[in-house]
């Protein structure tokens, strides 16, 4: 892992594969400090993900510190200073938080993804669709499907509509729902189109439209049957595992669940998915087919998706370890020395 300070602005550029001649790609991310380290986990979670689908690419992750009043000028500053970059391939940005798509337009002409990425599919960007409609997928799969089951998402973010719809088209009553704000419960399954809208209306504050508001770690010791979770890194400790009834627990953002979280659910029999698998659509989107769609795109992720948790579930291990296990292999065959450190939040 490499770490490049720029020298215009007070920003950084992580890079896992950094000796590799190879396309690195990853989110920047704006905020009054961003950690390296959790860049760092950004960027090897991406890494285990395009090994996993054996392409031979790295994951990578920026930082801009900037107060929101200073934020324009930073993110325009760090812009500027990475296009080399960009036009080299050694580092294609997407944004994150606090830094808004409109950031990085002017660095479109130089990046080599298609921009079928950016398309808009019922409401959201094609690239948060295909989150939530893989999460969905890994989810299925690992569940054995979902009809019938109770779902919980703990970080209904961007990715949220597209996963609320794909789960309830696939049989499943979603019962909890939490943001930043609070979490709202329906114990006979929340009306999906009036989720969507409030979120597009409201964001976090979404749940206040649905009655009473718990705290958000309420989420984690729901009564349900699958778990989705991803408000951020580390989001599922140890703390809240020892509350989690679901016999499934599925990222829908990069490394939510924390390592020693990980060991309490797998003692505890839960399934946990890797979240370089339940989170790889959006890779689906960036070097497609030419004569490819949103829809051909979104059908190749969910069959891709589903096919990896087939075979990942039938491991002794479980699936995590198994995702490891394959992306390690793949890494193998064209690097001399595995990367340290698996993509679990400390």
């Amino acid at each position: 892992m490499k770490i490049t300070e720029l020298t215009t602005v007070d920003a950084f550029v992580a890079v896992d594969l950094h000796d590799a001649d190879v396309t690195s790609v990853g989110i920047v991310r704006s905020a009054p400090k961003i950690l390296q380290s959790g860049a760092t986990e950004l960027a090897r979670s991406l890494t285990y993900t395009f090994a996993v689908l054996e392409q031979q690419r790295s994951g990578a992750s920026a930082g801009v510190n900037a107060v929101p009043a200073d934020r324009p000028g930073a993110i325009a500053a760090f812009v500027d200073e990475i296009r080399p970059m960009v036009d080299a391939g050694s580092f294609l940005p997407d944004p994150g938080k606090g830094v808004d798509p409109a950031d990085l337009e002017s660095l479109r002409a130089v990046d080599p993804r298609s921009r079928l990425r950016l398309d808009q599919v019922e409401g959201s960007v094609l690239t948060d669709h295909l989150i939530g409609v893989g999460a969905a997928a890994a989810a299925s799969a690992a569940a054995g499907d979902l009809d019938g089951r109770r779902v919980a998402i703990e970080g209904f973010g961007s990715q949220g509509p597209a996963l609320a719809r794909q789960v309830v088209e696939w049989g499943g009553r979603i019962t909890a729902i939490s943001t930043s704000a609070g979490t709202a419960t329906a114990s006979d399954g929340f009306d999906i189109a009036a989720v969507s809208s409030a979120w597009w209306a409201d964001g976090d504050q979404m749940v206040a439209q649905f009655g009473d508001v718990e705290p958000t770690w309420k989420t984690f010791g729901a009564p349900c049957d699958v778990l989705f979770t991803g408000s951020k890194m580390g989001a599922l400790s140890h703390q809240g595992a020892e509350f989690v009834k679901a016999s499934v627990v599925v990222p829908s953002a990069p490394i939510p669940v924390t390592t020693k979280a990980f060991s309490m659910l797998r003692r505890a029999g839960v399934t946990v998915v890797p979240d370089f698998v339940a989170t790889a659509g959006p890779v689906f989107a960036m070097w497609p087919d030419d004569d490819a769609t949103a829809a051909s795109v979104e059908a190749d992720a969910v069959a891709a998706i589903t096919d990896l948790m087939d075979e990942l579930q039938s491991h002794a291990d479980g699936p995590l370890l198994a995702g490891c296990y394959k992306a390690e292999a793949f890494l193998a065959t064209w690097r001399d020395e595995l990367p340290f450190g698996r993509p679990l939040a400390a």
